[in-house]
Parts: structure tokens; sequence; C-alpha cells
């Protein structure tokens, strides 16, 4: 997937302050990767035969999906800034891609929760560090 964060960053046209931008960038982008993926996963749990099974499953996925997506929605804008409400966020975001990555764990037999599992804890760990790099 490629995307434009580095460049939108970029051509904002007011300084974005002390912010990390690799950190920032890195943080949008795994948030996409991750949604993508969580979606993906519930939908491919739809399909297995134990469906019953990955009901859990599949509202994790969803619940993170939507997370993930809104983040990286509210990391993407910067006029009017509010720091407490972009931590707020980026522990939620962390907090979601945690139960997910821990629930695709559980069934990492099937390839699409374990895939799902690595972008949760790449995304977590994305949201950590920005989380620290605020301050």
């Amino acid at each position: 997937m490629t995307l434009q964060v580095a460049e939108m960053l970029s051509a904002y046209p007011k300084d974005l302050g002390n912010v990390d931008r690799q950190k920032l960038t890195a943080c949008i982008e795994q948030c996409l990767r991750c949604g993508q993926a969580c979606t993906a996963c519930a939908d491919a749990c739809l399909s297995e035969d134990n469906v019953a099974d990955m009901a859990t499953c599949v509202r994790t996925d969803l619940d993170c999906a939507d997370i993930c997506e809104t983040t990286a929605r509210v990391l993407s804008r910067h006029t009017g800034y509010d720091a407490n409400l972009t931590r707020a966020v980026l522990e939620a975001c962390a907090q979601a891609c945690k139960a997910c990555g821990d629930e695709c764990e559980r069934h990492s037999k099937h390839e699409h929760c374990a895939v799902c599992a690595r972008a949760c804890r790449d995304c977590e760990r994305a949201c950590r560090e920005l989380i620290a790099a605020l301050g």
C-alpha cells in the first residue's frame, strides 16, 4: 500500500511544532495498515467453517479497524491541535490493537489471524512510540 502520509505532512502550510514527524508518519501508516488487516481478517473469519468460534475475533477485528482508522484521521489533522485528545485517542488505539492482537493470536492457526496479529502489534508499538515522543 503506497501512502502519501509524509508528503502530506510536509505540505502542511503551518509549523507542526516539535512533533517527531517520523513517528507521526509511522503511526498514521501503521493505523491505516492495521485497519485494513483487521477488516480483512474479520471477513476471513466469517468464511471459516467454525464461524461461531470466531465471533469474538470478528468483533475485536471490527472494533480495532474502526479505532485505527479514526486514529489515523485524528493524527492527520493539525489545525487546532489538542494534545490531550491526541494522547487519549492513541491510548485507545494501542489498547484496541493489544486486545485484537491477543485475540487473533488465539486463532493463529488461521493465517489471516496470524497476519492480523502482527499488524496489531506493529500498530500498538507505533502508537506507544508516538505517545512517548509527545512527552
